[in-house]
C-alpha cells in the first residue's frame, strides 16, 4: 500500500467516524440551553463536524494531486517496522486486558518496562523512574485531583491507606 492510499482510506474512515460521531452527539442538546448553557452533545458534535471537514480537505487535495502525501507513491509501512507495530498493539491489548484483573496501577508499569526496556532498548535506571513515576502521578491527577476512580483490580487493598489520607 503506497502513503497516496494509506491517505485515501485513512480520510475515508475518519469521515465516516465523523459523521457517526456528529449523530450520536445529537441524543444530547447540541445548542444553547438558556440558563445552563451548552448542551452536552455541543463540544464532541463540533469536534467531530471539524474533523469532517478536515477530511474534506485531505480528500480534496488527494484527488487533486496537492502536496508531497497525496502524490507520495512510497511504501506506506516497511515490513521491518510491522513486527515492532504488533508488538506494541498487542502489548497494549494485554495491558488493556490485565486492567480488570491487576488494575491500572498494576498493568501500567509492566507496559513502560516492555515499552521502554525492552522495545526502546533504553536503560533500567531510566526504566525503573518512568515505571514508577507514571503511575504515581496518573493516580494523583485521576483519583486525588479529579476524584475519577480507575480500577484496580486485586490491587484495590493496598489503596486504602491512600484514599483515607487524601479522600
Amino acid at each position: 500500500m503506497t502513503v497516496r492510499t494509506a491517505e485515501l482510506l485513512m480520510a475515508i474512515m475518519m469521515g465516516a467516524f465523523s459523521i457517526y460521531l456528529m449523530v450520536k452527539s445529537t441524543e444530547l442538546p447540541i445548542g444553547w440551553i438558556d440558563e445552563e448553557g451548552p448542551g452536552g452533545g455541543t463540544w464532541p458534535f463540533w469536534l467531530a463536524t471539524i474533523m469532517l471537514i478536515s477530511c474534506g480537505g485531505i480528500l480534496f487535495n488527494w484527488f487533486l494531486k496537492k502536496g508531497p502525501i497525496a502524490t507520495s507513491n512510497k511504501v506506506y509501512i516497511e515490513k521491518h517496522v510491522l513486527g515492532d507495530v504488533a508488538a506494541v498493539a498487542g502489548s497494549l491489548i494485554v495491558t488493556v486486558g490485565l486492567f480488570s484483573f491487576i488494575g491500572i496501577y498494576g498493568a501500567l508499569p509492566l507496559f513502560i518496562i516492555f515499552y521502554v526496556r525492552f522495545l526502546g532498548k533504553h536503560s533500567w535506571v531510566l526504566t525503573t523512574i518512568l515505571a514508577f513515576a507514571i503511575p504515581v502521578v496518573i493516580f494523583y491527577f485521576f483519583e486525588i485531583t479529579l476524584k475519577i476512580i480507575l480500577p484496580k483490580g486485586i490491587t484495590e487493598p493496598l489503596f486504602l491507606p491512600l484514599y483515607k489520607i487524601f479522600l
